[in-house]
């Protein structure tokens, strides 16, 4: 079972830091959007498919030596959801097209669960509410 602790505090009001472990990355949460950092969206999304990648290629002795992943994603505004996800997958290898085949598989199957996952989750009401303390 994975457990994680993150922290995420407002900054102002274009931007919010989260940290975790020893990574801290600023997020885009300017209602207008900012060129400059992820949004919640884009960043969940970039994880998903390149941890899928890295999840099933030991499985299947899958042997790469890089991997690049594109994503287009459509969120709409009411209610805030994604609508469409399209993603293109770039492998450097030598394998066969048959192997690739089956990773691009497997990373479509996994990716899926994990989307599907967090579309469904439920998350419970917030256990404590004080004042921020200042970093």
């Amino acid at each position: 079972m994975l457990e994680c602790s993150i922290e995420a505090r407002r900054i102002d009001a274009n931007r919010s830091l989260t940290t975790t472990k020893q990574a801290e990355i600023t997020l885009d949460t300017d209602v207008s959007g900012r060129l400059d950092a992820f949004n919640p969206a884009e960043l969940f999304l970039a994880a998903c498919m390149i941890k899928g990648v890295e999840r099933v290629t030991p499985m299947l002795k899958f042997d790469l030596r890089g991997v690049e992943v594109k994503l287009h994603g459509v969120r709409q505004d009411g209610p805030p959801k994604m609508i469409s996800i399209d993603y293109e997958i770039i492998v450097d290898t030598d394998e066969e097209d048959r192997r690739l085949d089956l990773l691009y598989t497997n990373v479509r199957k996994f990716g899926k669960r994990s989307l599907e996952t967090y579309v469904r989750i439920q998350v419970p009401q917030a256990s404590h509410f004080g004042p921020v303390s200042s970093v």
